[in-house]
């Protein structure tokens, strides 16, 4: 056994206050926030179960964690409604939209600037220099 593998292996929850297991050897009957919702589920306000871990080289801390929940304690997902598509709908174009000069693009705008970028940058022009 690795020492990696014996990091990430804690199936009492002795070292990390729940069950740990490495990445990708949860037990069966448990699932992550996309697993769930792959299969239709929501958590449903249950405590998280267990815990899967793994060593990172990007992340400070050196471990990234994915929360496992019960499957047979999951909700299914409540349906959209035509007024949350709606209200969906409308705060993708409020993204798109440009705050200073009212254009609305094709994509997202980059929230570091909250605005296009010719907004952002008035003095760089699109045509070529004129020599």
């Amino acid at each position: 056994m690795s020492a990696a593998f014996g990091k990430c292996f804690d199936p009492n929850g002795a070292r990390y206050g729940i069950p740990t297991y490495p990445w990708r050897y949860a037990p069966d009957g448990l699932a992550t926030r996309r697993q769930l919702r792959a299969r239709g589920l929501r958590p449903g306000g249950q405590p998280i179960a267990a815990q899967t871990m793994r060593i990172s080289r990007r992340r400070q801390s050196g471990v990234q964690v994915a929360y496992l929940y019960r499957v047979d304690l999951a909700k299914p997902v409540r349906p959209m409604t035509s007024r949350k598509w709606g209200a969906l709908a409308l705060a993708m174009l409020a993204r798109r939209t440009c705050r200073q000069c009212g254009i609305t693009y094709s994509y997202c705008l980059p929230t570091s600037l909250g605005m296009c970028l010719l907004c952002a940058h008035p003095d760089h022009s699109d045509s070529p220099r004129s020599i």
